[in-house]
C-alpha cells in the first residue's frame, strides 16, 4: 500500500474487524493472501485506509457466493490504488463473474431436479446414481473405483 499521510484517516486492525464484523484473524489471512494491504507504524502495528472496509465486504460477499480467493485476489487488484473504488469499479470486476455464477445456478438446479430421483432410492449403485454417475459415463472408462483415480 503507498504511504498515507497523517491527513488520510487510517483504522486499526480491531477497528476494521469491529466495523466488518470479520475477525482480525481472517483480516490478518486476508492480508497474507493478498487480498486486503496495510502499512506498518513505527511500533509495526497495522494501519488500514478506510477503503479497505469495502475491500473486505467485496471478499466476504465473493466467498458467500464460492468465487474462490484467487479469483477474488485477481479482481481486486484491477481496483485503482490511488483512490477509493467508485461504485462503477465494484461493478466492472463483478461482471467479470456472472457467466461463473450463472452456470453455478445451472449446475445447482441440475442437482436439486435429479436429488428427487436419488433420495431413498437405496440403489447405492455407481453404475446408475444420476447424481454421482450421470448417464454412466464413467462405465465408458473402465472397471474400479473411477473417481479416486482422478487427481
Amino acid at each position: 500500500m503507498p504511504e498515507t499521510s497523517s491527513a488520510v484517516p487510517e483504522i486499526t486492525v480491531g477497528e476494521l474487524s469491529a466495523r466488518s464484523g470479520v475477525p482480525a484473524s481472517a483480516l490478518r489471512f486476508y492480508e497474507r493472501e493478498g487480498l486486503i494491504s496495510s502499512r506498518r507504524t513505527a511500533g509495526n502495528q497495522r494501519r488500514y485506509t478506510r477503503d479497505t472496509l469495502r475491500r473486505v465486504a467485496f471478499v466476504r460477499a465473493s466467498q458467500a457466493v464460492g468465487i474462490p480467493l484467487a479469483d477474488v485476489r485477481h479482481a481486486l487488484g484491477l481496483l485503482p490504488e490511488d483512490r477509493t473504488p467508485t461504485r462503477e469499479d465494484w461493478a466492472c470486476i463483478s461482471q467479470h463473474w456472472h457467466d461463473d455464477l450463472d452456470a453455478r445456478i445451472r449446475q445447482l438446479e441440475r442437482l436439486r431436479n435429479q436429488l428427487s430421483e436419488c433420495i431413498g432410492c437405496g440403489c447405492m449403485s455407481i453404475s446408475k446414481c444420476a447424481l454421482a454417475n450421470p448417464d454412466d459415463v464413467l462405465a465408458e472408462q473402465g472397471p474400479g473405483a473411477r473417481r479416486l483415480m482422478e487427481s
